[in-house]
C-alpha cells in the first residue's frame, strides 16, 4: 500500500521539471503500480523494460522512498594515497624550481617522478581540490592612502548630487588605439555559427584621443591628439572653457596622469578659478565615468574593427561619438563611495 504522504512526494517528483530524469521515471513507476497497473502495462506506457519496472517496484516495496535512490558503489580504489595527494597540492601551490614561472600537470608529474604519478592523475587530484596552477590573475597591492575614501566619496557625491547651475565633466585620454586592417575578409554570422574574423592583420599605426563626458547629459566631446602631454591637455581644457557658458562653474574629475598633475596644468587651473578639480585616488580609474564610455567605444568600434589607416580609425571614432551624442543618456551611478563590505 502507498500511504498519502509518500504518494504526495512521489507526485511532486513526477511533475518536477528540475528533478533528475531517473528520479522522475522511478516515481512514475511506483505511482502506476499503486494504481494497480501490471508491470507490462507500465513498461509500455513509460517505454522501459519490464525488468526495470520490476526492479523499482521491488526496491520500493522493500525500503520505501529510500529504496528509489541509487545504491552506493565502491568505485575504483585510489592508486595514490593521501601522502602523494598532499605532495601534488604542495607543488602546485609553490613556486616552480628553475626558470619556469608556472606549473603544468606534466611538470608536476616530472617533479614527483619518484611517486609514479602521471600527468592525468595530477590533473584529477588538482581538479578535486579546485587548484589550477596554470591560471594566474593580476593583483594590485594598493598602498594604504588615507585620502582614498575621502576622494572616492567626494567624486561619488558629485555624481549623485551634481551642483546646481554647474557643469560636471569626466575627462581623460585613451592612448595607443591600434589601427589594424585584416589581411583577408571575415565571415558573417550564420545560424549556429558566430562571425569569424581573420587572425592576421596589418598595422597602420595608433591613434590617441582626449575626451570629456558631461555626466548630466551623457554627451561626449573627443579630439585626436598627437602627444599626451601637458601642453596638449591645456589646449583641450581651453577648448572646453570656451565652449561652456561663462556663467557656469565647471567641476572636472581627473586621474593622476602626468599631463593632469604637471605644474603647467596646475597653473592653468589656478588661472581659471571657475574650474574645480576632483582628483581620483591612485589606482581608482573606475571612479572616472569616462572610462565607461571608453569601454563601450572599444567594444563597439575598436575591438573587431577593420581600419585601412589612422584617418579611417579617427573617422569611425568620430562618427560613433556624433551618433551616440544624438541619443545620449547619463550613466546611472549608484555607488556612494563608502567601503564595500562582504555580506
Amino acid at each position: 500500500m502507498l500511504d498519502e504522504q509518500a504518494r504526495r512526494q512521489l507526485q511532486r517528483t513526477a511533475r518536477s521539471v528540475r528533478a533528475e530524469v531517473r528520479a522522475v521515471l522511478r516515481a512514475r513507476i511506483v505511482l502506476a503500480a499503486a494504481d494497480g497497473l501490471p508491470n507490462t502495462r507500465i513498461a509500455m506506457q513509460l517505454q522501459v523494460g519490464v525488468d526495470t519496472v520490476r526492479k523499482w517496484r521491488g526496491r520500493f516495496a522493500a525500503a520505501g522512498l529510500a529504496g528509489l535512490a541509487d545504491a552506493k558503489r565502491a568505485g575504483r580504489p585510489r592508486r595514490h594515497g593521501a601522502g602523494v595527494r598532499v605532495q601534488v597540492v604542495a607543488a602546485a601551490t609553490s613556486v616552480p624550481p628553475g626558470p619556469e614561472s608556472t606549473w603544468s600537470h606534466r611538470r608536476i608529474a616530472e617533479h614527483l617522478a619518484d611517486t609514479g604519478i602521471s600527468p592525468s592523475q595530477v590533473g584529477r587530484i588538482l581538479a578535486d581540490c579546485d587548484v589550477r596552477p596554470y591560471r594566474v590573475r593580476g593583483w594590485l597591492t594598493r598602498k594604504d592612502d588615507p585620502l582614498f575614501w575621502t576622494r572616492a566619496a567626494d567624486i561619488c557625491s558629485l555624481y549623485l548630487h551634481p551642483p546646481a547651475d554647474a557643469v560636471v565633466l569626466s575627462v581623460d585620454e585613451k592612448t595607443a588605439i591600434a589601427a589594424r586592417a585584416r589581411k583577408h575578409p571575415g565571415r558573417a554570422a550564420t545560424p549556429g555559427r558566430p562571425a569569424r574574423q581573420e587572425f592576421e592583420y596589418v598595422r597602420h599605426g595608433t591613434v590617441s584621443i582626449v575626451a570629456a563626458l558631461d555626466i548630466q547629459t551623457g554627451q561626449v566631446l573627443t579630439e585626436p591628439i598627437q602627444r599626451n602631454d601637458s601642453a596638449t591637455f591645456q589646449r583641450f581644457l581651453t577648448t572646453l572653457d570656451a565652449a561652456i557658458d561663462p556663467t557656469k562653474q565647471i567641476h572636472v574629475v581627473l586621474d593622476n596622469g602626468s599631463s593632469h598633475v604637471a605644474k603647467a596644468t596646475r597653473a592653468w587651473l589656478a588661472a581659471h578659478p571657475r574650474w574645480h578639480v576632483h582628483w581620483t585616488p591612485v589606482h581608482a580609474s573606475w571612479l572616472n565615468q569616462i572610462e565607461l564610455y571608453f569601454s563601450a567605444l572599444t567594444r563597439r568600434v575598436v575591438r573587431h574593427g577593420d581600419f585601412t589607416s589612422r584617418d579611417d580609425l579617427i573617422n569611425k571614432i568620430e562618427t560613433y561619438v556624433i551618433a551616440k551624442n544624438t541619443t545620449a543618456k547619463p550613466y546611472r551611478w549608484t555607488y556612494d563611495g563608502t567601503p564595500l563590505k562582504a555580506a
